[in-house]
C-alpha cells in the first residue's frame, strides 16, 4: 500500500480545490455583496466560477457530444454509441447513424491510450462520420477497473486490436493515431501471420513512434535519460480507496497532466487569467473557446502500471518494434508477414511529440509488402494535435486518407469524398 495515500493526496487536492472554486463562487454572489461596488467581489466569484470548473472535470470522463449528422438526403441523423465489444480494459465502440444504410467505408479509429479519453478524437469522429461507418476503441480508466480483472501491457494492449479488427472483419480500414501506431503496425502484423482472411483492408499510421530514434524530441530523450527504476519510483502510485480500482498500480492521469501543464505553464496561467476576466465581465459562456479545450485537455485517465512500463521500456529503450523484435506472448510479431495490407504514413513538419521520421520508420519494416502499397505524407506547418484534429486534418489529410481507403477497398462501392470546408 505504500503508494495509496501518495495518490489520494493527489486526489484529495483537486476536491479542496474545486470545493474552494464552489465556495467562493457562492459567497461572492450575495447579492448584499453587490452594495460594496468592489471590484474583488465579481473576481472573486469569477475565479470561483473558473477554478470549480478547472479541478471538477479532471475527475470526469468527457460526453462524446456528437448528436446528429446530416446524411446525403440533407436531413439530420441520429447518432447512438454502441458497444460491439465490451471488455474490461477498453470497448469496441460504433457509431451508429439511424436510418442510414451500411456505408462502403467501414473505419476502426485506434484512439491512445496517454492519458486523454478517446473523446480527444470527437472531431476526427465527426469530420468521419457522413462518409463512413466509424468505429473506436474506447479505452478505461484504469482508477474504475477492479484488480480483479488483471494486468494491462502492451502486448495485452495489441491483443486487443487483434480482437477488434478480427470482430470488424477484413473489410475494414484503420487508422491509428499517436501512441498506438507501433502497436497497431504489431497488431496487423499478428494477423498476418496467424489469422491472414481477418487482416484489414489498410492501415493509416498518423504521428506515431515506430521508431522512436529516427529523430529524437524531448519525449524520447526523457526516455533516455531515466532508468526503469526511476520511472517507476517518480510516476507509478496504488489507486486509493475512493475508485474501484483500488490498489491498482496505475500512471495517474492528475501527475500526467501536471507534467503538461509545467511544459507550457505561462501560456496556461494567461490563458487561465484571461478566463477569469471574461467571466468577471459576463462575456463568457460553456461552450466558449476556452471551455471547449480545457474540458478536453483536463480530462485525464490513469494508465495501468504495466503498461505504462512496457511502453517506455518496449517501445522507446529496446525499440523492439523499430527492430522488428516485438513478442506477444512468447511469439515473435514480425512486420515482413505484412503482405496484402495498404499502408500509408502521415506525419506533421512541425510535430514535436513524434518527429518527422518516426513513423515513417513502419514502411522500411515492412519488407514483404509492394511499393504500390505504401503511401505518406508530410504535411507542411502541422504540429502534432493538427494531423488528426485541426484545420491540416480538415482542409488536406482527411480527403488524402479517404481517397487512400477507398484505393484499397477491393470491390467495395466507392463513395464520393467530401472535401472539408472549415478554416
Amino acid at each position: 500500500m505504500k503508494y495509496m495515500a501518495t495518490y489520494d493526496l493527489m486526489e484529495t487536492a483537486r476536491n479542496t480545490n474545486e470545493w474552494l472554486g464552489a465556495t467562493a463562487q457562492a459567497m461572492a454572489s450575495y447579492p448584499i455583496f453587490a452594495l460594496s461596488m468592489n471590484p474583488l467581489v465579481p473576481l472573486t466569484a469569477a475565479w470561483g466560477a473558473v477554478t470549480e470548473r478547472t479541478f471538477s472535470r479532471m475527475a470526469a470522463k468527457p460526453d462524446w457530444g456528437i448528436r446528429s449528422i446530416v446524411g446525403p438526403d440533407g436531413q439530420d441523423h441520429l447518432v447512438d454509441e454502441k458497444i460491439v465489444l465490451d471488455r474490461p480494459f477498453g470497448n469496441l465502440v460504433q457509431f451508429f447513424v439511424r436510418r442510414r444504410p451500411p456505408m462502403a467505408r467501414r473505419i476502426l479509429l485506434v484512439a491512445p491510450m496517454s492519458g486523454h479519453y478517446a473523446t480527444l478524437l470527437r472531431s476526427t469522429v465527426a469530420s468521419l462520420l457522413p462518409d463512413a461507418d466509424v468505429f473506436i476503441t474506447d479505452w478505461h480508466n484504469a482508477r474504475d477497473i477492479p484488480v480483479s480483472a488483471g494486468k494491462f501491457d502492451v502486448e495485452d494492449y495489441t491483443l486487443y486490436l487483434v480482437d477488434f479488427m478480427r470482430e470488424l472483419g477484413p473489410d475494414t480500414h484503420v487508422i491509428a493515431i499517436c501512441q498506438p501506431v507501433p502497436l497497431t503496425l504489431a497488431a496487423a502484423a499478428y494477423l498476418a501471420d496467424e489469422e491472414p482472411a481477418a487482416q484489414p483492408r489498410s492501415l493509416t499510421l498518423i504521428g506515431g513512434p515506430i521508431d522512436p530514434d529516427a529523430a529524437p524530441t524531448e519525449v524520447t530523450d526523457f526516455g533516455r535519460r531515466v532508468t526503469m527504476g526511476q520511472v517507476e519510483e517518480w510516476a507509478i502510485q496504488r489507486v486509493g480507496f475512493k475508485y474501484k480500482g483500488a490498489g491498482r498500480m496505475v500512471y495517474p492521469g492528475l501527475l500526467q497532466l501536471a507534467s503538461f501543464v509545467s511544459m507550457n505553464a505561462e501560456r496556461h496561467s494567461k490563458a487561465f487569467r484571461d478566463q477569469i476576466l471574461r467571466v468577471a465581465r459576463e462575456e463568457a459562456s460553456d461552450y466558449d473557446a476556452h471551455n471547449r479545450f480545457y474540458d478536453e485537455y483536463l480530462a485525464v485517465m490513469d494508465m495501468t502500471a504495466e503498461f505504462y512500463l512496457s511502453t517506455v521500456e518496449r517501445v522507446f529503450k529496446n525499440r523492439e518494434i523499430a527492430r522488428n523484435a516485438f513478442t506477444v506472448a512468447g511469439k515473435r510479431v514480425d512486420a515482413s508477414a505484412v503482405t496484402d495490407v495498404a499502408v500509408m504514413i502521415v506525419e506533421g513538419a512541425n510535430d514535436d511529440i513524434s518527429a518527422p521520421g518516426q513513423c515513417l520508420a513502419a514502411l522500411g519494416l515492412l519488407t514483404n509488402l509492394p511499393d504500390s502499397k505504401k503511401a505518406s505524407h508530410l504535411e507542411p506547418g502541422a504540429g502534432h494535435y493538427g494531423i488528426f484534429a485541426g484545420k491540416s486534418w480538415r482542409l488536406n489529410i482527411r480527403p488524402l486518407v479517404l481517397n487512400f481507403i477507398d484505393a484499397n477497398s477491393g470491390k467495395a462501392k466507392k463513395a464520393p469524398v467530401k472535401l472539408a470546408t472549415a478554416n
